[in-house]
């Protein structure tokens, strides 16, 4: 099956030092950018994240310092990346809830505010676990019919791709109109639904310190939009102010704005806050 594309998809995967946000880096992405007119581009870079990889990372990736020491950083990548990123949406597989927000990170890091809310961000993991609920190599058999170890070697990069590729590709035949006669196992070949359907959670930002929560009235009851649905807005979900929203505790409380700038938190985090701080002093003006 083709992609049923209206602008460029970048399907792709990361190798990191870890899983922390705020800490780790990357040290290899590789991705395929593929066209509406079904033309395919590949590119797959170790890159030197200037820090030790620990033997763990090594082991589960193949990727050691010896590897990457003459490798260029991601600030040295940054702006081709993001060049070569422009105007198209991501798909990979649980991109939703690491590849993109610590992809965000480092293209901030880097001094480049690359601005994936106009992206739609696909989840090959998030239909899978909504459809099927396995992991990579459980979708790869499922929807390939082969088991990942007889065509690919595990935890790299450029192989994950492929593989989620192939089970992206695979989602879209399982769930076409008129190929399953379950009617809640239907999938439109179109990116806007797939992005909404690959939705996890409520996050404002990637790290979820913000979420979208309902506007309550007086009597706690949903404050409904004109179509009939819970109005949102953005809330805090950590710390004391949880379940607040994030206007009303900058304005009892200005310097939560500081601590948080100063504090141990994502840039994107930080970014996010920046910006509904900002939109609030121009609203009250």
């Amino acid at each position: 099956m083709k992609l049923n594309l209206t602008k460029p998809l970048v399907i792709f995967d990361l190798e990191t030092t870890g899983l922390d946000l705020v800490k780790d880096r990357i040290i290899q992405i590789s991705y395929i950018k593929v066209f509406p007119d079904g033309k395919e581009e590949r590119s797959n870079e170790l890159i030197n994240p200037e820090r030790h990889i620990e033997p763990i990372i090594t082991q589960l990736t193949g990727i050691s310092d010896e590897d990457v020491k003459d490798k260029p950083t991601f600030k040295q990548l940054a702006q081709r990346l993001s060049d070569q990123f422009a105007g198209s949406d991501f798909a990979g597989f649980n991109s939703n809830n690491f590849d993109i927000p610590l992809l965000a990170e480092e293209f901030l890091r880097a001094g480049i505010d690359f601005d994936f809310s106009k992206c739609r961000l696909i989840d090959a993991c998030s239909i899978f676990r909504k459809m099927e609920r396995r992991n990579l190599a459980s979708a790869y058999k499922f929807y390939c019919g082969r088991k990942m170890e007889e065509d690919f070697e595990a935890h790299r990069a450029d192989q994950d791709t492929e593989a989620t590729y192939r089970v992206l590709m695979g989602q879209l035949d399982k769930y076409a109109p008129g190929a399953n006669e379950d009617p809640e196992k239907v999938l439109e070949n179109n990116m806007q639904v797939l992005a909404e359907f690959s939705k996890m959670n409520k996050n404002v930002d990637f790290a979820g310190r913000i979420v979208w929560g309902e506007v309550k009235d007086a009597n706690g009851k949903p404050v409904l939009d004109e179509k009939g649905e819970p109005k949102m807005i953005e809330v805090f979900n950590f710390g004391k102010y949880k379940g607040m929203p994030v206007n009303e505790v900058l304005k009892r409380d200005p310097g939560y704005y500081g601590w948080i700038l100063q504090g141990d938190f994502t840039f994107n985090t930080k970014q996010v806050l920046t910006r509904i701080r900002l939109a609030e002093a121009k609203l009250n003006g």
